[in-house]
């Protein structure tokens, strides 16, 4: 089998593809046996089923391994502009060659036990390469890719207000409560609970002003939350555009085709079932 053949049986396959697919499955499946494992390994009744936990987690984590190795020794078919040694470096230092190699690692730092165990967490970021395997969850990432100026814009200007409302209740409550608001960074602890949720409770205004400013940026916390919230609609909406024109576009060109097949086919059988002269090329009757 030549490296092209594995290359596009460990990229996202077609349906008409079998063994991609069934690759895609068993990789997608072998991520959620591994996170599974995880958190059950967590509980006390996992105590009896730890030689197959750890008998799992190696076949598991070798799969992922022969995976990484497969993925480095094809980059060059997936950065086509590239020579080989660059595609593959740029490959190992890409998110997807960060997040293959780190959900590997931790198997091998964790047999050590003790604290060391707790590196183990770090193979839940392999959860974060499903999203090649689904078309749905495709979208959303191709949304947030597109749409990802608009929303550090809009977390910038949350940072922003949050750190004015931080400031503006700090001079507010701190001679009223100066052991809730001791410092800035309790203001900011304050409207961080305020803009972005309902309040934690732990940290509230007493003073009238205090209340009052708490009112105003409650609203503008509301405001806040609308803003990612639209510009993540827009995308949606936009990509559900491009993928139906594209499935339009697609439909178009198979029934093309298909109309061209036809056609050359009756061709064919018209030739087939009658005689034709030789000489000039007509028809025999």
């Amino acid at each position: 089998m030549d490296r092209r053949r594995i290359f596009t049986i460990i990229q996202v396959g077609n349906l008409s593809d079998f063994p991609s697919r069934a690759y895609d499955i068993s990789l997608v499946i072998a991520v959620a046996v591994n996170i599974f494992i995880a958190i059950f390994d967590t509980f006390e009744q996992a105590a009896p089923y730890e030689g197959i936990i750890w008998a799992v987690e190696c076949v598991t984590v070798v799969f992922f391994a022969i995976d990484y190795i497969l993925r480095i020794w094809t980059a060059d078919y997936l950065y086509e502009n590239m020579s080989p040694g660059k595609a593959r470096l740029k490959f190992i230092f890409s998110w997807a060659g960060l997040v293959d190699l780190l959900s590997c690692l931790p198997f091998l730092v964790s047999s050590g036990g003790g604290a060391l165990r707790m590196f183990r967490i770090i193979r839940i970021l392999r959860v974060f390469r499903i999203h090649h395997y689904a078309d749905p969850l495709r979208v959303i990432g191709d949304v947030l890719k597109k749409k990802q100026g608009q929303l550090l814009s809009s977390i910038f200007i949350v940072m922003i207000l949050m750190v004015a409302s931080s400031l503006m209740m700090y001079n507010l409550e701190h001679e009223a409560q100066p052991e809730a608001f001791a410092n800035a960074f309790s203001g900011f602890w304050w409207a961080a609970n305020t803009l972005l949720t309902v309040g934690y409770g732990d940290i509230v205004p007493v003073t009238l002003a205090g209340k009052i400013c708490g009112t105003l940026l409650t609203f503008l916390g509301v405001g806040m939350v609308a803003i990612p919230t639209g510009i993540l609609s827009a995308g949606f909406m936009e990509q559900v555009s491009i993928v139906r024109e594209k499935a339009v576009v697609e439909g178009v060109i198979r029934d093309t085709a298909f109309a061209e097949e036809e056609r050359e086919a009756a061709e064919k059988k018209e030739t087939e079932e009658y005689a034709y002269c030789p000489y000039c090329g007509k028809r025999l009757p």
